[in-house]
């Protein structure tokens, strides 16, 4: 899951649902919504013990199951048993289809060998037809995660280009602009896969399923297909040098120097999948624009430009875009000041109890100290976009660490809660937290001239406040559940609250008015 999603591993383990009544789902994922949609990736994974030589098929009873599952997860009217790890997690997908939220779907099954027999591959196919582009099925197995791993490799490949291109040179960069056929992008994408994407800040697994689906139907449609090249927006590649036989006026042999594919990967992806599944009826005359940029050395820069400005017509991850403005790079010289690794990028590859995430870092500062939880939890895909400023700006790397460390200590007390915890709790970290750094601040306050929170915490009292966290987590964290508990209370009274209530109370943010009013109070 980590691999496939390109996130942490400590994020993953609390995506693990595995175990008895998990509806044959080992690993949830929750995207944020974006506009009126959201996206929950399945994961199910079978490991072959006796047959290590990667021949063995996924179990069509695995596909079977995962069928049916989805028939029953995403209607919330429908009972299901499950167990206590996917259950509060269902329930937050159920809560937000009753606010009118479209889900889409992704299974993402996993083994230690290649994909399901033809006929497994005909239901899945069929369902997706059926779902009108909200489920999807992904293969991921041992290749996959080589690929990735292997994604720091250059990747130096040649393409065949059909008729005619546009070759122009300008500010020490090169353009060419051709068209070449969709059968090219499988065989380049059969031998690099999620390499040819290591820049792509949407990668293969942050597509819009919609859009997967129209590339499928026009490829599939005979009287589309040969009309692709005019339906689709083509495919953005960068790379280091490309050559060609320039005695010739069309049907260049294209030789590429350090490729990556910097827009179009859903477009790869799904050319690839589309013609691995065969179809009679596909043109054998479809191609796709190609746009190629050669740029020059040290041009990272100009790559994450490009890239911002080509993907702008599709919501995007811009972590990576905002990795080098000054803000992050003050923050990055900060921690290392401070004895910790800031990781700007999401592929720095550092991990350990002294790396930190800016990631991890805008949701915790966004949840303690901007006061907004709800929003910190459930508007991730924003912190780096329009909740940036109000995250980063006057932020010391002081308040970013303190932040951070209160986040992860809430978090792992979520994990380590007995059977016996209110059902609210796994929700409510993000809240949890933010009480928490409200106590930190005040017992901080007197030792100093007063002072607009969070500016009483910097790095001339980082040593007192985490002793403070030290010394006082058990009381700060007891009174900050005193403080949901009370304040879900005067929401709901004594009656019983479903999982899917309490789900979506903490993601309105309904708490914070009785939060704040009890603050106020006190």
């Amino acid at each position: 899951m980590s691999t496939a999603l390109d996130m942490p591993l400590e994020e993953c383990v609390d995506m693990l649902t595995e175990g008895g009544n998990d509806a044959g789902v080992d690993g949830l994922h929750l995207a944020d919504v974006e506009g009126n949609e959201f996206v929950v990736t399945l994961f199910q994974g079978k490991y072959r013990v006796k047959n290590l030589d990667g021949t063995a098929q996924f179990p069509g009873n695995g596909v079977e199951k995962v069928l049916n599952t989805v028939q029953v997860l995403f209607d919330p009217d429908k009972h299901v048993t499950l167990n206590e790890k996917i259950e509060p997690m269902i329930a937050d997908v159920r809560s937000l289809i009753r606010d009118g939220y479209i889900p889409t779907v992704r299974a993402v099954l996993c083994n230690n060998g290649v994909r399901w027999a033809d006929q497994y591959g005909v239901r899945i196919r069929e369902a997706e037809q059926h779902y009108n582009g909200q489920l999807e099925f992904r293969h991921f197995n041992h290749d996959s995660v080589v690929s990735s791993l292997k994604s720091g490799d250059r990747i130096d490949a040649s393409l065949q280009l059909k008729g005619k291109a546009i070759v122009e040179d300008m500010n020490y960069m090169r353009l060419l602009v051709g068209r070449v056929a969709v059968h090219e992008i499988k065989r380049l994408v059969d031998e690099y896969g999620d390499r040819l994407l290591q820049r792509n800040i949407r990668r293969f697994l942050g597509q819009n399923n919609r859009v997967n689906a129209e590339i499928r139907n026009t490829l599939r449609q005979a009287d589309k297909s040969d009309r692709f090249y005019f339906l689709n927006n083509g495919i953005t590649a960068v790379c280091d040098r490309f050559d060609y036989n320039a005695f010739q006026s069309l049907d260049y042999q294209i030789r590429l120097k350090n490729l990556q594919i910097i827009n179009g990967g859903q477009t790869c992806r799904t050319i690839q999948e589309t013609l691995d599944a065969g179809d009679p009826n596909m043109s054998a005359a479809a191609y796709v624009m190609l746009r190629i940029y050669q740029l020059p050395e040290e041009s990272e820069d100009i790559v994450q430009e490009i890239t911002k400005a080509t993907n702008s017509q599709n919501p995007v991850d811009l972590r990576d875009l905002r990795s080098n403005d000054v803000i992050q790079q003050t923050l990055a010289l900060g921690m290392e000041q401070l004895g910790f690794v800031y990781q700007r990028h999401r592929e720095a590859g550092v991990g350990g109890a002294d790396a930190i995430t800016s990631s991890a870092v805008a949701e915790a500062v966004l949840a303690i100290w901007r006061e907004k939880p709800h929003q910190a939890r459930f508007r991730r895909r924003d912190h780096f976009d329009k909740l940036y400023h109000t995250i980063f700006t006057d932020l010391d790397a002081a308040q970013a660490l303190v932040a951070t460390l209160i986040l992860r200590a809430v978090e792992a007390r979520r994990r380590q809660a007995l059977a016996d915890a209110p059902p609210w709790l796994h929700y409510a970290s993000h809240h949890l937290a933010m009480l928490i750094g409200r106590e930190l601040l005040h017992d901080l306050q007197p030792a100093l001239q007063p002072k607009p929170a969070p500016a009483v915490l910097s790095h001339q009292n980082l040593t007192a406040a985490r002793a403070l966290l030290d010394e006082s987590s058990d009381t700060y964290y007891a009174r900050a559940k005193d403080s949901v508990d009370q304040a879900l209370r005067s929401c709901y009274g004594d009656r019983e609250v479903s999982l899917q209530q309490l789900a979506a109370t903490f993601r309105r943010g309904d708490l914070m008015e009785m939060l704040n009013g009890k603050a106020s109070a006190a």
